[in-house]
């Protein structure tokens, strides 16, 4: 379940029988969440941009990536951690390898600059975050269906708990970039209604 606290958009568009919040823009979709969790999916029912783009929010200007030009598309997060110190995925080892869960470090995210200028870019305006959080037990068992076909090297060892840490860093992630000014919203799996989070 959801620890966000959430509500049902009440006006809503269909893109390609996909529902999205009414105010969305298309061209400036990037959907995240953990691994299996349905982005793939979803951004080919949109005829998206199937490669994966990464960014890591600690960076400088993470909002200027080449990565982020193409869009909708499908994206990863790389998240500050408390104690280390590059930006981790929370499928990489050093991150599955923790001895306690690691701990985000709000401080190192960046955020991008308010729009104060009638020439310059409105960075918060131009993305929109989709975050997929379908519940753990969900993600697990389309893990273990996924992991048979050996595709994707992250299926390998599964743990219920691993994967309600990585959906904890997710959720975490999307309320405070919600907080900070940024277009952001949820949906619990791929086909599910879009959810406005509440402050």
């Amino acid at each position: 379940m959801l620890c966000l606290k959430t509500e049902p958009f009440t006006d809503v568009q269909t893109i390609k029988d996909v529902v999205f919040p009414s105010e969305l823009k298309f061209r400036a979709l990037l959907v995240t969440g953990p691994p299996g969790s349905g982005k793939s999916t979803i951004i080919r029912n949109l005829g998206g941009w199937s490669e994966e783009g990464y960014v890591d929010l600690s960076m400088n200007k993470w909002w200027t990536a080449q990565s982020l030009s193409l869009r909708p598309r499908e994206i990863h997060l790389g998240f500050p951690f408390k104690g280390i110190e590059e930006a981790l995925a929370v499928f990489e080892p050093q991150w599955l390898d923790a001895d306690q869960p690691l701990q985000l470090d709000y401080d190192r995210i960046q955020i991008p600059p308010i729009k104060r200028h009638f020439w310059s870019v409105d960075w918060r305006a131009r993305y929109a975050f989709e975050f997929i959080l379908p519940p753990a037990e969900k993600i697990l068992q389309w893990r273990k269906k996924r992991a048979k076909s050996g595709t994707h090297y992250v299926d390998k060892n599964l743990v219920l708990m691993q994967i309600e840490q990585q959906l904890q860093v997710y959720q975490s992630a999307a309320q405070y970039l919600f907080q900070q000014g940024l277009y952001v919203y949820v949906r619990e799996d791929n086909q599910s209604q879009p959810l406005r989070i509440i402050v």
